[in-house]
Protein backbone atom coordinates (compact mmCIF):
# COMPACT_ATOMS: atom_id res chain seq x y z
CA UNK A 1 0.00 0.00 0.00
CA UNK A 2 1.30 3.47 -0.81
CA UNK A 3 -0.98 5.34 1.56
CA UNK A 4 -4.65 5.94 2.23
CA UNK A 5 -7.31 4.60 -0.08
CA UNK A 6 -7.02 6.04 -3.54
CA UNK A 7 -9.55 8.78 -4.28
CA UNK A 8 -12.49 8.18 -6.58
CA UNK A 9 -10.94 10.15 -9.47
CA UNK A 10 -9.97 7.83 -12.26
CA UNK A 11 -7.69 7.58 -15.23
CA UNK A 12 -9.55 5.13 -17.44
CA UNK A 13 -7.74 2.93 -19.87
CA UNK A 14 -4.14 4.12 -19.92
CA UNK A 15 -1.37 5.67 -17.93
CA UNK A 16 -0.07 9.20 -18.38
CA UNK A 17 2.81 9.37 -20.93
CA UNK A 18 6.16 9.90 -19.22
CA UNK A 19 6.95 13.18 -21.02
CA UNK A 20 3.54 14.64 -20.09
CA UNK A 21 4.02 13.61 -16.46
CA UNK A 22 7.48 15.17 -16.39
CA UNK A 23 6.22 18.48 -17.80
CA UNK A 24 3.45 18.47 -15.18
CA UNK A 25 5.85 17.81 -12.27
CA UNK A 26 8.27 20.53 -13.42
CA UNK A 27 5.32 22.95 -13.60
CA UNK A 28 4.28 21.94 -10.07
CA UNK A 29 7.83 22.58 -8.82
CA UNK A 30 7.85 26.02 -10.46
CA UNK A 31 4.56 26.97 -8.79
CA UNK A 32 5.97 26.02 -5.39
CA UNK A 33 9.29 27.81 -5.97
CA UNK A 34 7.44 30.96 -7.01
CA UNK A 35 5.15 30.81 -3.96
CA UNK A 36 2.04 30.35 -6.12
CA UNK A 37 0.40 28.10 -3.55
CA UNK A 38 -3.21 28.68 -4.63
CA UNK A 39 -2.31 27.52 -8.13
CA UNK A 40 -0.46 24.53 -6.64
CA UNK A 41 -3.55 23.61 -4.61
CA UNK A 42 -5.63 23.77 -7.80
CA UNK A 43 -3.50 20.93 -9.19
CA UNK A 44 -5.08 18.53 -6.67
CA UNK A 45 -8.38 16.74 -7.12
CA UNK A 46 -11.19 17.62 -4.72
CA UNK A 47 -10.41 14.49 -2.70
CA UNK A 48 -6.62 14.63 -3.17
CA UNK A 49 -4.08 14.20 -0.40
CA UNK A 50 -0.42 14.97 0.25
CA UNK A 51 1.75 12.78 2.48
CA UNK A 52 5.32 12.91 3.80
CA UNK A 53 5.94 9.77 5.93
CA UNK A 54 8.16 9.87 9.01
CA UNK A 55 9.44 6.31 8.63
CA UNK A 56 11.04 4.46 5.71
CA UNK A 57 8.49 2.16 4.03
CA UNK A 58 5.68 3.54 6.20
CA UNK A 59 2.50 1.72 5.16
CA UNK A 60 -0.04 4.44 5.95
CA UNK A 61 -0.41 7.80 7.69
CA UNK A 62 -2.91 6.54 10.26
CA UNK A 63 -0.95 4.11 12.46
CA UNK A 64 2.32 6.10 12.62
CA UNK A 65 2.84 9.82 12.95
CA UNK A 66 3.76 11.47 9.65
CA UNK A 67 5.83 14.56 8.94
CA UNK A 68 2.86 15.80 6.89
CA UNK A 69 -0.45 14.23 6.06
CA UNK A 70 -2.90 16.68 4.52
CA UNK A 71 -6.23 15.71 3.06
CA UNK A 72 -7.89 18.32 0.85
CA UNK A 73 -9.23 20.31 3.82
CA UNK A 74 -5.80 20.47 5.46
CA UNK A 75 -4.14 21.33 2.14
CA UNK A 76 -6.50 24.30 1.89
CA UNK A 77 -5.60 25.34 5.45
CA UNK A 78 -1.86 25.01 4.71
CA UNK A 79 -2.18 27.17 1.59
CA UNK A 80 -4.27 29.77 3.44
CA UNK A 81 -1.62 29.96 6.19
CA UNK A 82 1.20 30.26 3.64
CA UNK A 83 -0.69 33.16 2.05
CA UNK A 84 -0.77 35.06 5.33
CA UNK A 85 2.02 37.68 5.30
CA UNK A 86 2.24 37.43 9.12
CA UNK A 87 2.90 33.67 9.22
CA UNK A 88 5.56 33.53 11.97
CA UNK A 89 7.17 30.33 10.62
CA UNK A 90 7.84 32.17 7.35
CA UNK A 91 9.27 35.48 8.59
CA UNK A 92 11.22 36.06 6.46
CA UNK A 93 9.86 33.92 3.64
CA UNK A 94 11.86 30.95 2.45
CA UNK A 95 13.46 30.96 -0.98
CA UNK A 96 13.38 27.54 -2.58
CA UNK A 97 14.69 25.79 -5.63
CA UNK A 98 13.45 22.36 -6.68
CA UNK A 99 14.85 19.87 -9.14
CA UNK A 100 12.61 17.09 -10.42
CA UNK A 101 14.43 14.22 -12.14
CA UNK A 102 14.36 10.52 -13.05
CA UNK A 103 10.65 10.54 -13.89
CA UNK A 104 9.27 7.07 -14.61
CA UNK A 105 5.82 5.53 -14.84
CA UNK A 106 5.34 2.46 -12.65
CA UNK A 107 1.92 0.80 -12.69
CA UNK A 108 0.08 4.09 -13.32
CA UNK A 109 2.07 5.84 -10.58
CA UNK A 110 4.51 8.57 -11.55
CA UNK A 111 7.75 8.12 -9.64
CA UNK A 112 10.39 10.86 -9.54
CA UNK A 113 13.34 12.13 -7.56
CA UNK A 114 13.13 15.47 -5.80
CA UNK A 115 15.87 17.77 -4.59
CA UNK A 116 14.77 20.94 -2.82
CA UNK A 117 17.02 23.64 -1.44
CA UNK A 118 15.41 26.00 1.07
CA UNK A 119 17.15 29.20 2.15
CA UNK A 120 15.85 31.21 5.09
CA UNK A 121 17.39 33.39 7.78
CA UNK A 122 20.95 32.85 6.59
CA UNK A 123 20.65 29.06 6.62
CA UNK A 124 20.28 26.60 3.78
CA UNK A 125 18.58 23.21 4.08
CA UNK A 126 18.51 20.39 1.58
CA UNK A 127 15.65 17.94 1.18
CA UNK A 128 15.95 14.94 -1.11
CA UNK A 129 13.72 11.99 -1.74
CA UNK A 130 11.42 9.98 -3.93
CA UNK A 131 7.99 11.22 -4.95
CA UNK A 132 5.10 9.06 -6.03
CA UNK A 133 2.16 10.81 -7.67
CA UNK A 134 -1.14 9.41 -8.83
CA UNK A 135 -2.03 11.72 -11.69
CA UNK A 136 -5.48 11.68 -13.27
CA UNK A 137 -7.00 13.41 -16.25
CA UNK A 138 -9.54 16.17 -15.72
CA UNK A 139 -11.33 18.20 -18.40
CA UNK A 140 -8.75 20.95 -18.13
CA UNK A 141 -5.59 18.85 -17.74
CA UNK A 142 -3.82 16.62 -15.27
CA UNK A 143 -4.58 16.66 -11.56
CA UNK A 144 -2.88 15.11 -8.52
CA UNK A 145 -5.12 12.50 -6.88
CA UNK A 146 -2.41 11.87 -4.30
CA UNK A 147 1.23 12.68 -3.68
CA UNK A 148 3.65 10.84 -1.41
CA UNK A 149 7.14 12.24 -0.72
CA UNK A 150 9.61 9.83 0.92
CA UNK A 151 12.54 11.87 2.21
CA UNK A 152 15.87 10.08 2.45
CA UNK A 153 16.18 11.26 6.07
CA UNK A 154 12.49 11.00 7.02
CA UNK A 155 13.26 9.30 10.34
CA UNK A 156 15.69 12.04 11.42
CA UNK A 157 14.70 15.20 13.29
CA UNK A 158 13.36 17.70 10.75
CA UNK A 159 12.67 21.12 12.16
CA UNK A 160 9.88 23.35 10.92
CA UNK A 161 8.70 21.72 7.70
CA UNK A 162 6.28 24.41 6.50
CA UNK A 163 6.73 24.72 2.73
CA UNK A 164 5.41 21.76 0.69
CA UNK A 165 8.14 19.67 -0.84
Amino acid sequence: MTGPSAPAASNPGRSIPQNEAEVFLVHEARLLDEGRFDEWLALFTDDGWYWVPSQPDQADPFNTVSLIYDDRRLLETRVRRLGNPKLHAQQPRSSTSRIVANVTIESDIVRSKLLMIEYRQGAQRTFAGTCRDKLVRARDGLRIAWKRVDLVNCDDAIDGLVIPL
